[in-house]
């Protein structure tokens, strides 16, 4: 990316199923993250989160991009880059090391770390992200940051989350043709976390749920560290695709129908409203009751957050047999462009009978009005991503963030991936 030498200008570049976004972000000297140009384009070639039209999906990006540069003024070269997809998968692993000096160093965290993520993987499957989520230190457990702790050996837990490397490589591809570098790729459901989670909700427990068009992403949190990831390829494009048939009306019809006049609740919706629907083949539109466009939504969104709820109770019943917290006291949090949806809140919070929000992007500056939406939530996250990235970088000491404790040395770990 060429920059002025004041400026340190990060791109988050998330290629969604529905909507390819480019967001440009400078860190101010308090170290928020400032806005500055946000471009979009329809997205081409992608489906539940993988490439089957190279070309189109090049399009796309170029389109998203050249629109982020002439707002930001910039030209862009390197992006963070979300990726999604079925072929995400998670484990947590262990690893133990002896403590050099009877005082817990950097190095050997990183070396107890190092162990811990030393598993076999297939050939087919890549690491994407290592995440540490607590340390032991002999008989004391549950410790965030061991640094400086005495002791005699100690050991960590760690998440790691996988991806299909093809998978990764055809997406990378696609940017590369662009003329860009990809600095990183970041688990989109990871990347939302980022932008639209609190520090209190990841410690008291909590499940991140990114609808887009394609993929809904998954991440589970409690205690303050990620227990599970998980993608799960249907969303928002299986509710237009309902409303196409269920009306006879083209997808793209559909699609803005379900946007400006959709409601996940049919009680919600007035008796008289009225929806104009287009027909096919040049036949004249018809006009039809909102609560009939309601009742086609409601038990399709039903069903989608069902197939949530079910992966939650698995995870859940799976942590408390672990031994690790397994309660999620701060409820759902509903991200993503799909859930952006009238009455979803309250049809999600019977599917899951816990509290649910929608989760708008957080510690945000700039162009707000653009990006203050769900729709953004991983682009935004991309941004919080590169920044503490780069704090590490540069300072080789903790990022800078807001949020205390694990959360905010995750950056400085992953990057060492890579």
């Amino acid at each position: 990316m060429t920059k002025a030498a004041d400026q340190k200008l990060i791109v988050g570049l998330d290629i969604g199923t529905s909507e390819v976004t480019a967001l440009v972000g400078e860190v101010l000297p308090d170290n928020t993250v400032n806005v500055i140009g946000m471009g979009s384009s329809p997205s081409r070639g992608m489906d539940k989160g993988g490439v089957n039209d190279l070309e189109s999906v090049v399009k796309s990006v170029q389109r998203a991009v050249d629109k982020a540069e002439l707002m930001a003024e910039c030209q862009i070269s390197s992006v963070y880059l979300s990726l999604s997809g079925k072929h995400i998968s998670c484990q947590t692993e262990k690893g133990m090391v002896p403590i050099s000096e009877k005082e817990v160093s950097q190095d050997d965290v990183d070396n107890v770390i190092h162990t811990a993520k030393s598993v076999k993987l297939s050939d087919e499957q890549r690491t994407l992200h290592v995440i540490p989520q607590e340390f032991a230190i002999d008989y004391q457990e549950g410790i965030k940051n061991p640094v400086g702790l005495s002791g005699v050996r100690m050991e960590a837990s760690v998440h790691l989350i996988t991806c299909h490397n093809d998978m990764a490589k055809n997406i990378v591809k696609a940017v590369e043709r662009c003329g860009l570098t990809v600095d990183h790729l970041i688990f989109s459901g990871l990347a939302s976390s980022y932008a639209v989670l609190t520090p209190d909700e990841r410690e008291l427990g909590v499940c991140v749920v990114d609808i887009g068009g394609g993929t809904m992403d998954l991440a589970i949190w409690s205690g303050g560290a990620l227990r599970h990831a998980e993608v799960i390829p249907y969303a928002g494009n299986v509710v237009t695709s309902d409303i196409a048939y269920a009306f006879g009306t083209p997808p793209g019809d559909a699609e803005d129908i379900k946007v400006k006049y959709g409601c996940a609740l049919s009680e919600l919706v007035s008796k008289d409203a009225k929806v104009d629907v287009p027909s096919v083949g040049g036949r004249p539109s018809r006009s039809l009751q909102s609560q009939t466009l309601a009742e086609v939504i409601e038990p399709r969104y039903s069903e989608l957050l069902g197939l949530v709820n079910q992966k939650l109770l698995t995870v859940q019943e799976q942590l408390r047999e672990a031994g690790v917290k397994h309660h999620l006291a701060a409820g759902i949090v509903l991200t993503g462009g799909a859930a952006q949806m009238e009455g979803l809140t309250e049809c999600a919070e019977r599917v899951f009978r816990h509290q649910v929000r929608i989760g708008q992007p957080l510690e945000l500056s700039g162009l707000t009005d653009y990006v203050q939406s769900p729709a953004y939530a991983t682009a935004v996250g991309l941004l919080h991503y590169g920044k503490d990235s780069q704090s590490f970088d540069e300072n080789e000491l903790e990022p800078k963030r807001s949020v205390s404790g694990l959360f905010s040395r995750i950056s400085g770990w992953l990057k060492k991936e890579f």
